[in-house]
């Protein structure tokens, strides 16, 4: 199966093709010929993760899934939150930034327990209503807790510095091939993986 993942970034577009396998195909923005910065505006990570998908549907009529995800630290109210790949507000998506302004604003912070949030918004044509399309969201949370310094070199954005629980070892530590097993986006792109696959499977006739 052929679908769109709207995103460029090649870590996301390894780490999904992973997790899903070799039952579907993954094609990125860039496969489909789309170079737009779509923007993400909305104000929480299903409202992102709808825009994205929703510009794909709109501008190249091709199904597509998108998807969105924060780190919400319970010391610091749910911040980084939706705002995670841009919390250093000087940057844009620098992960080694928003990983330091993390840090330094949990200095004096002994309550550091934390989770990964991933939304993800599938957006398929509506084969009853033509024109029209219904959307589907999948949530992915893992639990975890902030380290107090950087840990590890595998992984991306915030992966040196999230623990999570009954790991004594950051996501960059761990490696790709544990983290892909129990994310916070493996968790959410299981469930969109039974839900193209019941969906594209052969219906039964009464």
């Amino acid at each position: 199966m052929k679908i769109v993942f709207a995103t460029n970034n090649t870590h996301k577009l390894t780490e999904i093709r992973e997790i899903l396998g070799s039952a579907f195909e993954i094609v990125s923005l860039k496969d489909i010929g789309c170079d737009a910065d779509i923007p993400e505006t909305g104000q929480t990570l299903e409202e992102n993760a709808h825009l994205k998908a929703l510009y794909v549907y709109e501008h190249y009529g091709l199904d597509c899934f998108a998807d969105d995800t924060g780190l919400e630290v319970e010391a610091l109210n749910g911040e980084p939150g939706v705002y995670s790949a841009r919390y250093a507000e000087q940057y844009d998506h620098n992960s080694e930034a928003n990983t330091v302004k993390l840090l330094r604003k949990m200095t004096d912070i002994t309550r550091r327990n934390a989770c990964f949030r991933t939304v993800i918004s599938l957006i398929q044509h509506d084969a009853d209503n033509p024109g029209s399309y219904h959307e589907t969201l999948f949530e992915g949370i893992v639990e975890g807790k902030i380290a107090t310094e950087k840990r590890g070199t595998a992984g991306f954005g915030y992966d040196p510095v999230f623990i999570p629980n009954g790991y004594d070892k950051s996501f960059a530590e761990l490696g790709e091939e544990i983290k892909n097993k129990i994310s916070h986006r493996a968790r959410a792109v299981e469930k969109l993986a039974k839900s193209l696959i019941t969906n594209s499977s052969p219906k039964k006739r009464g």
